[in-house]
């Protein structure tokens, strides 16, 4: 019974902060379109860094894209306003871009943001993924991109910062030392960019976080380009390579370009569209600095967790992603180990079979299966929370199996100073080992995890 209740507090707490919403743009979306009513104000799934709320008013649908508070945007490279420009600047030069219609002002209560027009469409990656013609949203998402890469730096707000390729591997290095520098792989990633730095071209206009779930499509058309606040000037490449991270692939781990298709329908279309070419080795450095970006992103959010900045369960659950990337990596790079090294295979972890009295992680298998018995009586975006939940509980239960695996300072620094390589007898060996015992416990249905077990043991 006290569950029950538990239960419909948080409804209760959620629908009062919708009604809020809904209050605060009636009097926002009078002031600025004159008489109607909002209706339908909905949270989306989602949002672990920004909030999005979708509502009507007078017959259309619109997007408010939020933070709740000023204080939240104080680290970020700029604000709402800039990005509110960069969307305006990209939906001109007919990047399939929302169209942004009004700017949240402090007077108005409601944060930091903008109400954009809303768009058909679906960001999900699943159903994006299931979608007919693939090859046609992958030709459209090249197209769209070379569009971004032309828009000029004198049609946008000078708060869109420039980065420099030295600098910005020299900051995920900060950001190792800052996490405890004890991650092998990740050691490895550093290593290898700072050796493999390419020269400076061209800037120009980077999405910054181009890939599914940012884009919206529709019947196998791009209907959408969303989330604009990593904008930044850079190489080309950097955009190319994001969406083409394993991660981001999803389920489609054998297509290679967005999870829509092949490398080369991808360069070929952004190439036709754009009129550049696509060098293969600078598409390689930024797919390996972008995994160790997220890598090093996955870390941090169990800190901003533990410091009470944000205490939204997804920051801890998405902390323990870093291992997703850490076998990525070593999959990027593993190829420039000796032949020898490539192939030894190593012997893959199996869960321990429990006895006797019930282990944490049996406790914290149980408290899922009950979690899912209520998902039907939660909100939309608590029902996401929920799912969110139940994915921590699971790895609980699956690194109680486990016992834990630790990082390697000792290692890490070794691999840092160059005094081990892909090249030392038996290294490649232990890293396979302890990335793949460690996804096993964290994501055992990562889809790369089924690629890696294939490739290095022979094993489906």
């Amino acid at each position: 019974m006290a569950n029950a209740a538990k239960t419909d507090c948080s409804i209760g707490i959620l629908h009062n902060v919708t009604k809020h919403i809904d209050q605060l743009l009636q009097t926002f979306m009078q002031r600025h379109f004159g008489q109607g009513s909002v209706t339908d104000c909905t949270r989306l799934t989602g949002g672990a860094t920004m909030e999005s709320w979708r509502f009507n008013f007078a017959g259309s649908a619109y997007i408010l894209r939020r933070s709740p508070t000023l204080e939240f945007m104080a680290d970020r490279p700029f604000g709402h306003d800039t990005e509110a420009a960069i969307i305006r600047a990209a939906h001109s030069a007919r990047v399939t871009a929302p169209e942004v219609v009004a700017e949240l002002e402090e007077s108005d209560d409601l944060g930091s943001g903008f109400v954009m027009r809303a768009l058909p469409g679906t960001p999900n990656p699943r159903d994006i993924l299931a979608m007919d013609e693939a090859d046609q949203l992958l030709k459209q998402a090249a197209q769209n991109l070379a569009k971004i890469h032309g828009i000029r730096q004198d049609v946008l707000p000078a708060k869109v910062p420039e980065r420099d390729y030295s600098e910005m591997v020299e900051e995920l290095a900060a950001q190792f030392t800052e996490a405890g520098g004890n991650r092998p792989i990740i050691a490895l990633g550093l290593k290898w960019l700072r050796d493999n730095i390419p020269t400076p071209v061209e800037l120009v206009l980077n999405h910054g976080d181009f890939r599914l779930g940012n884009l919206l499509a529709q019947d196998s058309q791009l209907t959408g380009v969303l989330d604009w606040e990593l904008a930044h000037f850079g190489d080309r490449h950097e955009d190319l390579a994001f969406g083409c991270m394993a991660v981001w692939r999803f389920a489609r781990y054998d297509r290679p370009a967005l999870g829509l298709g092949s490398l080369e329908d991808y360069f070929t279309a952004y190439e036709a569209a754009s009129g550049q070419s696509v060098d293969h080795d600078r598409f390689r450095f930024w797919i390996v600095y972008r995994t160790v970006w997220w890598a090093l992103g996955c870390l941090r959010m169990a800190k901003i967790w533990r410091s009470g900045e944000d205490r939204m369960l997804e920051r801890v659950v998405i902390s323990r992603r870093t291992s997703e990337q850490e076998l990525d990596l070593l999959m990027l790079l593993e190829e420039d180990a000796p032949e020898s090294e490539q192939q030894a295979i190593p012997s893959l972890w199996e869960p321990l079979e429990p006895e006797g009295e019930a282990r944490c992680g049996e406790l914290a298998e149980a408290v899922s299966e009950w979690l899912g018995t209520i998902r039907n009586q939660l909100e939309e975006h608590d029902r996401f929370q929920l799912a969110v939940a139940r994915n921590a509980l699971g790895m609980i239960a699956r690194d109680d199996a486990l016992m834990s695996v630790e990082g390697d300072g000792e290692m890490a620094d070794a691999i840092m100073a160059g005094r081990a390589t892909l090249g030392s007898p038996g290294l490649l060996y232990e890293l396979r080992f302890s990335v793949f015992e460690k996804l096993s416990a964290d994501s055992p249905k990562y889809p790369a995890l089924t690629v890696a077990r294939k490739k290095w043991t022979g094993e489906d």
